[in-house]
């Protein structure tokens, strides 16, 4: 690439206010002040981290090795000491911290979370102690003051690099030219630097606050599993209560009108017993198309939320469903106390779909339905004598559609649940499938 006269002028321009910029811009101030407050902050973090517990266990130790026994006194007192010192140790470690993370939010604007998120001062001391948090934030308060006063005199050092072009210039004929050129020259450097070095200090210092002040790696992994098992318990909530929404909507709305209109198409039926012609039979025709609409919206809110799953419980549910299989089921239902209603809501699906492919698919002559709580969570057993065979990812019958086998298995796992398939060919089928009864 060739430049321009005009092209080097501007780029020069460019780069002339660049670091004009960058001596008066915010970021060269938060570093500078960051790393010159480090120091003292470093300094008594230090010591109070480091230098006092460590004296007084060598002073307790070096008395009970050495001392004569006329200080015998001061012996116990230093022991005494070196026991005690712990508890505002831990304390002051705390207090430094919490400086810490002040320093870094007030002057450069980074948040430092806490590393656990249960770390509340009322925790018991000695569960304090024995977490990592605690203990790396015991060796940043080691390291804060070797980075203190390197970062402090690097930026320091950058910044008062102006006094040495005073001194070469002040000194004249005291210099050889070489000598005072090079100290001009490397003087202005440090000065022209002195924005990126206070920068540069306050990116390594930050990179040890987030690593031994903030969360660990797997304590962040934490939060953000029970973060997102928050939300999906909150979309498994919106969805069964939109679900349940749909049901009302239906049973009151749509249902009663095509009832309304099946009971109207019924009574034109009846009326019109003599007619013969296309309109009779297009009477007829529209009457059966009805009713058949009707079973089969009712069939749909069944198996949507049926009321008395909320007023009476499972067993009342689960007793409406197995009455109307067209197959015999034996149901045996023992839940005390009741599961929340997410889970209520998915055991009742789960009978329903269940029973719904035994009918389709398994030729069983029988089924057994078992429910029943044990500890916290819910367990539903549906079994049949059927032909055996099912699989959660074949299209039975060769219908191209899959069964709802693996819609349970999803329902299972979206509040934690399991989901267990047992059907060799030839039968019998069983499902088993258990679920958190809190969830």
């Amino acid at each position: 690439m060739t430049w321009t006269g005009a092209a080097v002028a501007r780029r020069r321009g460019t780069a002339l206010t660049t670091v004009l910029r960058a001596w008066w811009s915010a970021r060269a101030r938060g570093g500078t002040a960051h790393a010159l407050v480090g120091l003292p902050l470093g300094a008594v973090s230090f010591a109070l981290a480091w230098v006092l517990p460590i004296a007084a266990v060598y002073c307790a130790g070096w008395s009970l090795m050495y001392a004569a026994p006329e200080y015998r006194v001061r012996t116990v007192a230093l022991v005494v000491l070196a026991v005690v010192v712990p508890l505002p140790v831990l304390a002051a470690v705390r207090v430094l911290t919490a400086l810490q993370r002040r320093r870094f939010r007030g002057l450069l604007g980074v948040d430092l979370p806490p590393p656990s998120p249960d770390g509340r001062w009322s925790r018991p001391l000695l569960r304090d102690w024995v977490a990592p948090g605690t203990w790396r934030q015991v060796a940043y308060h080691g390291l804060a003051l070797p980075l203190g006063a390197l970062g402090a005199g690097a930026v320091a050092a950058s910044w008062l690099a102006w006094t040495g072009v005073v001194v070469a210039l002040a000194s004249g004929g005291a210099h050889p030219p070489a000598r005072a050129a090079a100290l001009t020259a490397l003087a202005v450097v440090a000065l022209l630097a002195a924005p990126w070095v206070a920068r540069g200090v306050a990116r390594v210092d930050t990179a040890a606050a987030r690593a031994l002040l903030g969360p660990s790696r797997s304590e962040t992994l934490a939060v953000r599993v029970e973060s997102l098992s928050r939300s999906r318990a909150d979309v498994v909530a919106a969805t069964d209560a939109e679900r349940r929404r749909i049901e009302r909507d239906l049973h009151d709305g749509a249902q009663q009108r095509l009832v309304s209109l099946a009971m109207n198409l019924g009574m034109a039926r009846a009326a019109l017993t003599d007619a013969s012609g296309p309109a009779g039979r297009a009477i007829e025709a529209a009457h059966e198309e009805a009713v058949q609409a009707v079973a089969e919206l009712r069939e749909l809110v069944r198996g949507l939320h049926p009321a008395v799953l909320d007023d009476r419980g499972l067993d009342a549910a689960l007793s409406g469903i197995a009455a109307r299989a067209p197959l015999p089921v034996r149901l045996t239902v023992a839940v005390t106390p009741r599961c929340s209603p997410v889970i209520e809501a998915i055991a009742y699906f789960t009978v329903s779909e269940a029973l719904t492919n035994v009918a389709k698919h398994a030729r069983a002559d029988h089924a057994e339905v078992v429910v029943e709580r044990v500890g916290d969570r819910l367990r539903v057993v549906v079994s049949d004598d059927g032909r055996g065979g099912a699989d959660p990812d074949a299209a039975p019958d060769g219908t191209g559609e899959r069964t709802g086998l693996r819609g349970l298995a999803q329902r299972a796992a979206s509040v934690d649940g399991t989901f267990r398939l047992d059907s060799p060919p030839g039968g019998p089928t069983t499902i088993t499938v258990e679920l958190p009864c809190a969830s």
